[in-house]
């Protein structure tokens, strides 16, 4: 129980929180959930809904997030059922999760990294000539997967299916926890969400928060906590899994020390 007594922040957005966190009691930890982004539903679903026609037409389907399925599906499956032909791309453990919630099987996901780059090393994807493929996504984020599949020679259609924001939440029990030097460990599980949290916490807390703990679970994450100035930056394996393990290897080499 390396874990034991230990305060891990948990900043996954609220409703998504929750699997992680029950991991983390099981292991004895303490977790703080701090969401660091909020989901919201688009204000103009007609895009979603004309892709929903459509669904037919494309021979892949990718969802970058389980935030892109949830907000998608829920907006499709009511209208209509999703063909039987159509392919689905995701990616990470969580997604594949939510796809089978809404009765989607046989998804292509990388089974290590879950990233773009990952995903794009799958066969599935490598020869995409002449395919038609549907990016189910979030406001803004990152070109690299549809521009990749257009350079193999896909067609590409982007669908912003949720916005992101970062919500209004009250630092303070986190300060007390570190003026305390009970707040042991930050996880943090994308890049934009750091961001969000560096800025969340203020010029106090930043200062906290450097020397502090944070696992990541992406070296694009790493990078950037290094580059805010995070002096204890742990990358770790994707998903929970990974970070659960990282947390727990992390805690049992450091025996009763505290991060301040």
């Amino acid at each position: 129980m390396s874990l034991a007594g230990r305060h891990v922040v948990v900043t996954r957005p609220a409703g998504q929180a929750a699997h992680f966190a029950t991991a983390l009691i099981e292991r004895g930890a303490i977790p703080v959930l701090y969401p660091v982004l909020e989901i919201r539903v688009v204000e103009d679903v007609a895009p979603v809904l004309d892709v929903a026609i459509r669904l037919d037409s494309f021979d892949l389907a990718v969802f970058v997030s389980p935030n892109a399925i949830e907000q998608a599906l829920a907006l499709i499956l009511p209208r209509r059922s999703w063909p039987a032909v159509l392919r689905v791309a995701a990616l990470g453990k969580s997604s594949e999760r939510e796809l089978a919630r809404n009765g989607i099987h046989d998804v292509i996901s990388p089974p290590l990294r879950f990233d773009s780059e990952a995903l794009l090393e799958l066969p599935e994807l490598t020869d995409v000539r002449g395919k038609r493929v549907v990016i189910f996504r979030g406001d803004g984020g990152r070109e690299l997967l549809g521009d990749t599949l257009k350079a193999r020679g896909a067609s590409v259609e982007y669908v912003t299916c949720y916005r992101r924001a970062r919500p209004q939440v009250d630092p303070a029990p986190l300060l007390k926890l570190w003026e305390e030097g009970r707040l042991d460990a930050v996880t943090l599980t994308s890049s934009e969400g750091l961001r969000n949290f560096y800025d969340m916490v203020g010029r106090l807390g930043q200062a906290w928060l450097r020397k502090t703990p944070a696992f990541v679970p992406h070296a694009r994450i790493a990078a950037q906590a290094q580059a805010l100035g995070l002096a204890r930056v742990i990358p770790t394996d994707p998903g929970d899994d990974g970070l659960m393990a990282g947390l727990m290897q992390y805690f049992a080499s450091h025996g009763n020390s505290r991060s301040n």
